[in-house]
């Protein structure tokens, strides 16, 4: 066998590895996201903040805060609830893997195959987002509005990173908030970037 079709093989290889290995990962999230309304309450949210963001007459908008209120207690219920079940998944397949070999987490020494646990980055999140809807941090609306929103979208980064990877992650938060992922670390509580850095490692 000559090296060019050893190589193709590899790669080949490597790709059909990887692709099942974001099947099993996009299936175990949405086993348990599936159970409840989160992506819902954050469209209906993210819709209404938007909204109220736009508005000029500061009655107006804080009428528009008000009507969400409701929303913003039952989303951070339910991460909430989330998060503690998903806690129970086996660590095995909760790992994210940084190594660019498939499945490097799985048969080489910790040392050469650095990553983390989505398990931990979700009760990251969880306690940021009940965090910024309880207002611990005495904002103003709009302020503690863009806090809840970055802590969201970064929520929403992590699970796309596990499903797929960091650069579709941050490619698909471009697109669809036209945000980058360094803007929502920012954006986002103290707190909640300083746990979201330990974790991760960067």
């Amino acid at each position: 066998m000559d090296a060019l079709t050893l190589t193709l093989l590899l790669v080949g290889g490597g790709f059909v590895l990887r692709a099942a290995d974001q099947r099993q990962r996009i299936a175990l999230l949405s086993r348990y996201l599936g159970r409840y309304q989160i992506e819902k309450l954050m469209e209906r949210l993210n819709e209404g903040y938007v909204r109220a963001l736009g508005e000029t007459d500061p009655q107006r908008q804080q009428q528009v805060w008000s009507l969400h209120s409701a929303t913003e207690q039952q989303l951070a219920q339910q991460f909430r609830r989330f998060s503690e079940e998903f806690g129970q998944a086996e660590a095995l397949q909760t790992r994210v893997n940084l190594n660019p070999l498939p499945h490097a987490h799985r048969w080489l020494p910790a040392a050469l195959a650095p990553g983390f646990d989505l398990r931990d980055l979700m009760r990251v999140h969880a306690l940021g987002i009940e965090r910024a809807v309880n207002n611990e941090g005495a904002l103003d609306a709009r302020t503690r509005a863009r806090t809840l929103l970055a802590e969201l979208y970064l929520m929403q980064h992590s699970c796309h990173w596990f499903c797929r990877s960091h650069s579709v992650a941050s490619a698909r938060l471009q697109a669809r908030h036209q945000s980058r992922h360094g803007e929502l670390l920012d954006a986002v509580a103290p707190a909640t970037r300083d746990a979201y850095r330990a974790v991760v490692g960067r």
